[in-house]
């Protein structure tokens, strides 16, 4: 009788699903870093192998259409955005100057126009506007994470260049939602109008900055009179539910003005300051950050797995979708470079330009959100278009590291003395 309740608990299944899927998740990260890749390259690799396998073994689970693992990755993906938030703050996306500024509308501005030009050679006659906006915008992407690393390595966080890479791709981060709030905006108010749908377009980005301009300004006085609050109570282990809860609720808030969820969680991120939750940190001993770390840590790979076997890499055979795909990365490559130019005078522009390169998880984030979207009430992207911008999403993401790499030593070998 024991036995068969046990089987009979609907959860056992997902159980050893997810002990399978973030085994193999680790597996691939560490394979990825022995290669001096990034960990995310080898999760994603691993996610598009067991796609392909549920797609040709009958008996082999269905990860990417299994809806507990769904649900995980998806509050994986909204984690990840709070914590990407929380490495910034609003003064210090106001302190990064003109330079990061302009660096990061040209790293936006310049991948988008070229993926435009490329794309509208390369998609199939007759492919809606929306589409081909999408595909240039998660060009515009960049993943500070992978970059940083490269240069906490060798220990340059805090030159001049470094501060400067950081800077942009903070706002980078911001402009590249906007936009992935326009092309939403485009997809679903397709086939409404004839042209452009410049009143559903206008409320749309209308609706994306008033919501980002209420969080970040009523936002930042709340919250520290919430945390004030929240020091009165006598239970324990208040920062990390709290905090959680701060950031699904500017989520559920960012999904009701029309954005995607991830929008009001990296929102909720960058409003936290640690001025508003220092005395719960000293009386718990543990920074928020650190809190949220070990969730990442847990919930993202599912999500970059999910992510993976959701796409046919099979499409990518085709002869066009492999085609596009270099093209997409190339030219994604070559905006990212035309950025570092932005820096001015006395600043390494091609340092710079190569730190904003990788897409890593933000691009992956952008390509899982187009999946979710339709036009006409079919899906945004077909599985030949995902394949391709998810290759070309690994290919900057391992050039990113790559080429910085190379410039640095390069760097360090003309500053050696001769002797």
């Amino acid at each position: 009788m024991t036995i068969a309740l046990l089987h009979a608990d609907p959860i056992a299944a997902s159980l050893i699903l997810l002990a399978f899927v973030w085994m193999a998740a680790k597996l691939g990260g560490e394979l990825a870093i022995r290669l001096k890749l990034p960990a995310v390259v080898g999760e994603l690799l691993v996610g598009l192998i067991l796609g392909a396998l549920q797609r040709n073994v009958a008996s082999f689970p269905d990860l990417g259409g299994n809806p507990e693992l769904g649900y995980l990755a998806g509050l994986g993906v909204i984690t990840l955005m709070f914590a990407v938030g929380l490495e910034s703050t609003v003064p210090q996306m106001m302190r990064v100057g003109l330079a990061s500024l302009r660096v990061a509308i040209i790293g936006v501005v310049a991948p988008t126009l070229l993926g435009l030009g490329g794309a509208a050679f390369l998609v199939p006659q007759g492919t809606p506007f929306p589409v081909v906006l999408f595909l240039a915008a998660c060009l515009c992407a960049t993943s500070i994470g992978i970059s940083a690393q490269v240069l906490r390595e060798r220990q340059l966080m805090g030159s001049s260049e470094g501060r400067g890479i950081v800077g942009a791709a903070v706002l980078d981060d911001v402009l590249g939602l906007l936009v992935l709030v326009v092309v939403s905006g485009l997809a679903s108010a397709h086939g409404t109008t004839n042209g452009l749908p410049w009143a559903p377009l206008t409320k749309t980005i209308l609706l994306a900055l008033g919501f980002l301009g209420a969080a970040l300004t009523v936002g930042r006085f709340t919250t520290p009179h919430l945390f004030r609050l929240a020091n009165r109570f006598r239970s324990e282990q208040l920062l990390l539910p709290l905090g959680l809860a701060f950031a699904f609720l500017l989520a559920w808030l960012g999904s009701l003005a029309g954005l995607a969820p991830i929008v009001g969680a990296y929102a909720a991120g960058l409003i936290l300051e640690p001025a508003h939750f220092e005395d719960l940190e000293r009386r718990e001993h543990h920074s928020l950050e650190s809190l949220i770390h070990p969730l990442v840590t847990v919930l993202a790979p599912l999500f970059f797995v999910v992510t993976g076997a959701r796409i046919d890499v099979t499409a990518l055979l085709q002869p066009k979708a492999l085609i596009l795909a270099l093209v997409l990365a190339v030219l994604g490559t070559v905006g990212k470079l035309l950025a570092g130019l932005g820096a001015g005078k006395g600043q390494h522009w091609l340092w710079i330009g190569w730190g904003m390169v990788p897409r890593g998880e933000v691009g992956l984030i952008f390509i899982a959100t187009g999946a979710h979207l339709t036009l006409s009430g079919k899906p945004l992207l077909s599985a030949e278009l995902q394949a391709s911008l998810v290759a070309a999403i690994l290919l900057t993401t391992v050039a990113g590291p790559i080429g910085l790499g190379w410039v640095l030593s390069r760097r360090r070998a003309a500053r050696k003395p001769e002797h």
